[in-house]
């Protein structure tokens, strides 16, 4: 399926984490579809990203940025602006589950917040005028500790809630321009992060074997390729009248009957 995303500007936040991390996965998606990322987030790694991509003759770019600073984010969106003068899709990415839970400093929560939550909007803000140009569409990564709960983790938590509601806000909002607004709800992904959190446990291997077993889904956890997979077709045209929605990518985890769980 041609998804027409060929030459298309699409800016992804968070997306020069580890090889085989969700954002990176999408970037690398979008390449193979003939896309122009742009990788914006504070890791030094984007660079090498970048001339990666450039390298076998795609055009990419890397804005180191911290998405934690709405400063930083405008200027970051200016960049952009002065090498494309324009943006097809955005695709709110970042996001760090940082324990910020009760027992945790005001100040730690905050920063949770501006992280995982105020960088949504901060980008959604400074790239709207070029959205309006294109009739582009937003694209947030969510959560399902925003709808289940987790414990342990208010900042984040609080933080996703938040995204969910500015998906639908943003729905409502950019309607009159023809811009599109949804959230992609991811649980158990089998990214470098959940590999090294695993490996932190003294019964990991036990953990994870338990985790799996309650995936309805063939038991298994969900792969980057196929939340990336999920986020491209959400932002082609082939999802022209899909707005407001939160698509759940998580084989059926959060929300099937806990029948299916034979044990």
């Amino acid at each position: 399926m041609d998804l027409k995303l060929k030459d298309k500007v699409v800016v992804v936040t968070g997306a020069a984490g580890l090889k085989g991390s969700i954002g990176e996965t999408i970037v690398q998606h979008l390449a193979a579809e003939g896309a122009i990322p742009v990788i914006v987030c504070r890791n030094d790694r984007g660079f090498g990203y970048e001339k990666e991509l450039q390298d076998k003759g795609i055009d990419a770019l890397f804005v180191k940025t911290d998405l934690s600073d709405h400063v930083q984010i405008e200027k970051a969106v200016r960049e952009i602006e002065e090498k494309y003068g324009e943006i097809h899709a955005l695709i709110n990415n970042v996001g760090v589950n940082d324990g910020a839970g009760l027992d945790a400093s005001l100040d730690d929560f905050m920063y949770s917040l501006k992280l995982n939550m105020v960088s949504y909007f901060a980008m959604a803000k400074y790239c709207l005028p070029m959205l309006k140009k294109t009739r582009g569409n937003i694209l947030n990564i969510g959560s399902k500790v925003a709808l289940t709960g987790q414990g342990g983790t208010s900042g984040y938590a609080a933080s996703k809630g938040g995204v969910f509601g500015l998906t639908r806000e943003w729905a409502v909002d950019l309607i009159k321009f023809g811009i599109r607004s949804n959230a992609i709800v991811i649980a158990e992904s089998w990214t470098p992060a959940y590999d090294a959190w695993i490996k932190t446990l003294d019964n990991g291997e036990e953990k994870l074997e338990a985790i799996v077993k309650k995936i309805p889904l063939e038991n298994r956890m969900t792969m980057p390729a196929e939340i990336a997979d999920q986020c491209l077709f959400t932002i082609s045209e082939k999802s022209s009248h899909t707005t407001g929605q939160f698509i759940t990518v998580d084989g059926g985890y959060v929300h099937l009957d806990r029948s299916l769980l034979t044990e």
